[in-house]
């Protein structure tokens, strides 16, 4: 496992699935916590992702939850978290997917593959929310265009129009503009 070929964004994904994995007292980072960080990363793209793929994000929330609480609290030594099988098999899983779409890097989209594709209890829990590996696949191909992954800040770079702007159309359409005034409908 190269940590150097994951993206911006999945690095600081699995930062936080450490500092997640601490502060819950788990002696191993488990893919719950990975999936769990990426749920919850300001700006990612797995949220947003797992809804276009059909999947019920707040039910996978809820249930990632009550996963990382069923997982066993190590106590005496804290800051002693190690990765766990599980997650490595998810890496090296991840690592495959992406040397067969000619990837530089490693992206947060492809660790969700892999964990949908690994038999862990995350595939489980993604495939109880809805996760389709057919739809999810096709999500991410639109949503890549086509372009391989070879820049580490790939995924910040994605979806500008909808990170930094307003689509007026869609709000005027879902009634949250005021009408103008003097014109018509």
């Amino acid at each position: 496992m190269r940590i150097d070929r994951f993206t911006n964004s999945l690095q600081t994904a699995l930062a936080d699935a450490q500092s997640l994995a601490l502060g819950r007292d788990h002696q191993y980072i488990e893919p719950e916590h990975l999936l769990a960080a990426m749920l919850k990363q300001q700006g990612g793209s797995v949220r947003p992702l797992l809804s276009q793929a059909g999947a019920q994000v707040a039910s996978l929330d809820t249930a990632v939850n009550a996963a990382l609480d069923k997982l066993p609290r190590v106590e005496g030594a804290p800051g002693d978290v190690h990765v766990s099988q599980s997650l490595g098999r998810v890496f090296n899983i991840t690592d495959k997917l992406a040397q067969q779409r000619g990837d530089a890097y490693i992206s947060s989209e492809l660790a969700v593959l892999a964990m949908l594709e690994s038999a862990s209890s995350v595939s489980k829990l993604l495939k109880d929310v809805g996760v389709d590996k057919a739809a999810l696949e096709a999500v991410i191909e639109n949503l890549r265009g086509g372009q391989a992954v070879n820049d580490a800040s790939a995924e910040e770079n994605r979806q500008a129009l909808e990170k930094y702007t307003i689509d007026l159309t869609e709000r005027a359409e879902s009634g949250k503009l005021d009408p103008v005034i003097g014109r018509d409908d």
